[in-house]
């Protein structure tokens, strides 16, 4: 596993096609993000395992900064996203609030774009994390007293009382599984387990094949059902075990959005482990640039797309996986086979207005394989970028719709 403490976290900055071009007296400012993205590149392509720092930077000439992040990022959670154009580097007087953490095992980032109010910042990192840590309390099977964990651990078919976010995400979960045929399915908890990819943290190994088939019973996105107008859940056999880690970044995100529009902020974007969601425009007045990572891990790009309004999330098996006897086995469960997947579908990124959504569609789409997953993207209308494996490369399909998104 590859770790990496990195000083400046936003990191290049693209040119989109139709954008206005920079400013006179920028060429400074582009010239600052193209050494920063270089000295990391170097940085990464010359490391040895383990832990690197790079520091601050600072131009006399253009009074620019760069922010901090002093988290340790880890790869195998972030490998999804860069961020793109013109979001991490600040200036005097800048109207960019950059707020940083961690939450579910991995980092966020919350861009705000200050317009004529004034912000308490201290009172927005308080309230930002205050959701993000009940988000984690709700639907972390990691935590013993969890929503979920004390959910799963019951013995009975009841109904039971629950939050309105838990009983949310689990009906957003039952529709994807539907829509999926059964390819998305948060009963999948008892396989992920099994296969050493849960809490249950067992060695990397195959599981018995009576094992698989006794867990098997137990999972189908038709054994848990929700009544949103209670805020109740139920389920079907007493075993049933319930992971919301599919959805809950998403969900996460869009948490975060929701309490940014309760004090009507129209300019921001969140992050929170590669799952994204945007709203308006960036401080330069463009709109915010996602970059999708390449599958060589080397801090490439593979696709840079310009969002507005809009939420991406990408699911795949890049550095999540264990071999064995020269086999590959992916962290992504097909709960329809009880077996990781095997197909050569290695990443899906979904463009959609709510991150639950494309957080849970992403993870159905990159189950469901090149092929079916391209058909299931296009029947849908759906803006998706599939990356499967041919070899020792890498071929790219996308829908219509995500292929218009590039040429903003």
């Amino acid at each position: 596993m590859w770790s990496l403490k990195i000083s400046c976290l936003t990191i290049l900055v693209v040119k989109s096609p139709g954008t206005p071009s920079l400013e006179k007296g920028d060429d400074g400012l582009a010239e600052c993000y193209w050494i920063a993205f270089l000295d990391v590149c170097l940085a990464i392509l010359s490391a040895k395992k383990g832990t690197i720092d790079f520091d601050a930077k600072r131009s006399a000439d253009t009074g620019l900064r760069f922010s901090f992040c002093g988290y340790c990022m880890n790869w195998r959670l972030i490998f999804a996203i860069l961020i793109l154009a013109f979001a991490g580097c600040e200036m005097p007087g800048d109207r960019l609030v950059t707020i940083l953490g961690q939450t579910m095992g991995t980092t966020f980032q919350v861009k705000i774009v200050r317009g004529e109010e004034v912000l308490d910042v201290a009172m927005l990192d308080r309230e930002i994390n205050a959701r993000l840590v009940e988000v984690n309390r709700q639907m972390s099977t990691y935590q013993d007293d969890s929503e979920i964990s004390q959910f799963n651990r019951l013995r009975k078919t009841d109904w039971v009382g629950v939050s309105s976010d838990f009983a949310y995400v689990v009906s957003v979960a039952r529709e994807i599984g539907m829509w999926s045929d059964g390819a998305f399915d948060i009963t999948v908890g008892p396989l992920v387990n099994l296969w050493g990819f849960g809490p249950e943290a067992v060695p990397e190994r195959v599981p018995p094949a009576d094992s698989i088939a006794a867990r098997m019973a137990w999972i189908g996105y038709e054994k848990i059902d929700v009544d949103l107008s209670k805020s109740t859940v139920k389920k079907a056999v007493p075993e049933v075990y319930c992971d919301l880690s599919a959805v809950a970044k998403g969900f996460g995100v869009d948490r975060v959005a929701s309490y940014l529009d309760s004090l009507r902020l129209g300019h921001y974007f969140i992050e929170i482990g590669g799952e994204v969601r945007t709203k308006g425009q960036n401080h330069l007045g463009h709109f915010w640039r996602v970059g999708i990572a390449s599958p060589f891990g080397r801090g490439g790009v593979s696709q840079a797309l310009s969002m507005q309004n809009q939420s991406m999330a990408t699911s795949g098996d890049y550095h999540n996986y264990f071999e064995k006897d020269g086999v590959r086995y992916s962290h992504t469960i097909d709960p329809r086979t009880g077996r990781p997947i095997s197909h050569r579908l290695a990443s899906v990124s979904v463009v959609h207005k709510s991150c639950t959504y494309a957080d849970g569609l992403a993870t159905a789409i990159n189950v469901m394989g090149p092929l079916k997953g391209l058909a299931f993207a296009e029947e849908r209308n759906l803006a998706v970028l599939l990356v499967a494996r041919n070899g020792d490369r890498f071929e790219e399909k996308m829908t219509a719709e995500f292929e218009a998104m590039l040429g903003r």
